[in-house]
C-alpha cells in the first residue's frame, strides 16, 4: 500500500518551479504557476495573462492555491487583509511574489478601471486633477471643474442655436 502524501507534498507536485520571469519590479526570480486546478473558469475571472486563481484541496474544502502556499511560508492571513501578485500572475504561488496587503492597496495595483482611473493624473481635456481643480461626485469618482465650468457656459450657447 502506498503511503499517503500530506497536502504540503500534493501541492509541490502542482507547481512549476520554472515560470516565466516577472517583469515587474519587487517580484524576484521565475513565477512559479501552479499547474493544477482552477477555481473558476468563467472569462471576466481570467488574469492579464489569461491565467486563473489556482484552486487547492485541503481537508474537504477548496482553498485558494497562493493563499495556501503564503500561509504555509508566514502563517495565518489575518482578518481584512489579503494576498496580492506583486508579479500580477494569478496562477503564481511563488511567496517572494505574494504580499500581504489591505483590499484598496490590492485593487489600486490591478490593472482593472478603477485602478486605471484612479492612476490618471489629467482629465481627458488634458485639466489636472488637482485639489482645486477636481470635485468627488456622489458615487466619489472624479469631475474636472474646468470642464464643467466650460460645459455650463456653452450650454444656453448651443440651446439657442
Amino acid at each position: 500500500m502506498a503511503a499517503k502524501l500530506t497536502p504540503a507534498d500534493r501541492f509541490a507536485a502542482k507547481v512549476n518551479t520554472a515560470g516565466p520571469v516577472s517583469l515587474y519590479r519587487h517580484a524576484p526570480g521565475p513565477c512559479h504557476v501552479w499547474t493544477g486546478g482552477a477555481r473558476s473558469k468563467r472569462p471576466h475571472d481570467r488574469g492579464m495573462f489569461g491565467e486563473y486563481y489556482g484552486a487547492f484541496s485541503l481537508n474537504g474544502r477548496t482553498v485558494r492555491a497562493h493563499q495556501y502556499a503564503y500561509e504555509q511560508a508566514h502563517g495565518p492571513i489575518p482578518t481584512g487583509a489579503e494576498v496580492d501578485h506583486k508579479c500580477r500572475r494569478r496562477n503564481c504561488v511563488n511567496v517572494l511574489h505574494l504580499e500581504l496587503v489591505d483590499h484598496r492597496t490590492n485593487t489600486l495595483r490591478s490593472t482593472g478601471p478603477t485602478a486605471i482611473n484612479a492612476r490618471k493624473t489629467h482629465c481627458p481635456a488634458g485639466h489636472a486633477y488637482d485639489a482645486a481643480n477636481t470635485r468627488r461626485r456622489p458615487d466619489n469618482s472624479r469631475a474636472c471643474r474646468t470642464c464643467e465650468r466650460t460645459r455650463t457656459r456653452t450650454t444656453p450657447e448651443r440651446q439657442a442655436a
